[in-house]
């Protein structure tokens, strides 16, 4: 059975979540800042200009190294420097409304981020994968969606507004606390967790959004997480999924320099305008050739494209066929995504044979092609299924959802 974790209250091994602090109107968010913006901050804040390069680097170090959440926890740093810091800064992350935790390990946190202005508080959500060698965090960009993909639960959410670097850098840091991905954090015990290496290895833009309608701030966040001296993640390990902006993805390419997943889950215009109706102004040749195209393609680095199996929709095996000669040229693997149900879908997910039989012959024709078993479907977790709890239950959704997952 999954477990749903009350966080008013702490996880065993793990701190309790933290409060969250000022509004950022009033205090400014040092999460997410590059080493220029910090440094230039500090200085702002009455920090001498020779100072501030090396309470940059001390400030990353305790950030992003030794993952503190409080002023206070800087030894290194003088007491009226942290007074200082306090007063005109914070490193707050987001609120932790509920942790739910899979019968297979998956983790899903209700994360709930401070009003920006005059706005309210928003809810977004982010899940944690754990595998056998490696732990994918799945982080979101967006409160809400735009694109109405038509398979997708997240695309009945309105979108609310972009999420900053600070709170898409905050996901990955309080996921890492909780995990014990820290040096002074403690694994929660029975965790389901990598059993050697990093907890959290990978890091997926396939949360709620689409990340290239947030570029600046989805590149700013991804900067930090791939810094070398910080987070410290690959850039091999970081993949970033967009259903097809197709004039962002060479900027993608070129300045982010992460791993691309594209949302394509069709091979004809005509369904794809259905499903993943951002097709209708970026059709699939032009989505074909901008793959084709992107920085630094090759074996190594190959596009991973991702196909949710509909039941009678897109799952023939001459849809199989077509898919392989879409692709051809393009260095790729595809990942097959049964469907993952919610409410009021009119899909349903094909049938496991069949989806074996489409497996196999992208397989036969060169394409790494695993099929993705759904994960955390019991928590809501899955592909597709993500949805700020505000909004479903607002909607009436949930116990409609545990009745389509039960199913």
């Amino acid at each position: 059975m999954s477990v749903s974790i009350d966080l008013t209250s702490s996880a065993p091994g793990a701190r309790p979540a933290a409060p969250v602090a000022a509004p950022a109107s009033a205090r400014r968010s040092l999460l997410g800042l590059s080493r220029e913006e910090m440094g230039a901050a500090l200085v702002e804040a009455g920090i001498p200009p020779k100072q501030a390069k090396m309470r940059v680097q001390q400030l990353w170090h305790w950030l992003y190294v030794r993952g503190v959440r409080d002023f206070e926890e800087m030894r290194n740093v003088s007491k009226d420097l942290r007074a200082t810091l306090d007063q005109h800064f914070e490193i707050a992350r987001p609120e932790i409304v509920e942790e739910q935790i899979s019968v297979d390990g998956t983790r899903k946190w209700l994360f709930r981020f401070p009003p920006r202005g005059a706005g309210r508080p928003v809810e977004i959500e982010t899940v944690y994968i754990p595998e056998e060698g490696r732990g994918t965090l799945c982080v979101s960009s967006q409160v809400g969606c735009t694109l109405t993909c038509t398979f997708c639960h997240t695309g009945t959410q309105r979108l609310v507004r972009n999420l900053e670097p600070s709170e898409i850098v905050g996901q990955v840091l309080t996921a890492r606390e909780r995990l014990g991905d820290f040096p002074d954090a403690a694994t929660p015990q029975g965790a389901i967790v990598p059993s050697e290496g990093r907890l959290v290895s990978n890091v997926v833009m396939m949360g709620m959004g689409e990340p290239l309608y947030n570029y600046d701030n989805v590149k700013a966040a991804l900067a930090v997480v791939s810094d070398g001296d910080g987070l410290a993640l690959s850039r091999r390990r970081i993949t970033l999924s967009t259903s097809g902006v197709v004039p962002m993805i060479p900027k993608t390419g070129d300045e982010m320099g992460v791993m691309l997943a594209i949302s394509l889950h069709a091979v004809t215009d005509e369904l794809r305008d259905v499903l993943v109706p951002i097709n209708k102004k970026y059709p699939i040749r032009q989505l074909m050739d901008a793959c084709r195209a992107y920085p630094g393609l090759s074996n190594a680095k190959r596009i991973t494209f991702e196909y949710v199996m509909l039941k009678g929709v897109n799952d023939s095996l001459a849809d199989a066929r077509e898919l392989v000669r879409l692709l051809k040229g393009i260095p790729a693997k595809i990942n097959l995504i049964p469907f993952n149900p919610w409410p009021g879908s009119p899909y349903e997910c094909s049938d496991w044979d069949q989806i074996e039989r489409f497996a196999d012959l992208v397989n036969q024709a060169g394409y790494a092609s695993p099929i993705r078993t759904p994960r955390g479907r019991d928590i809501f977790a899955a592909c597709g299924q993500l949805k700020s709890e505000s909004e479903r239950m607002k909607r009436g959704d949930r116990l409609a959802l545990e009745a389509a997952v039960a199913v």
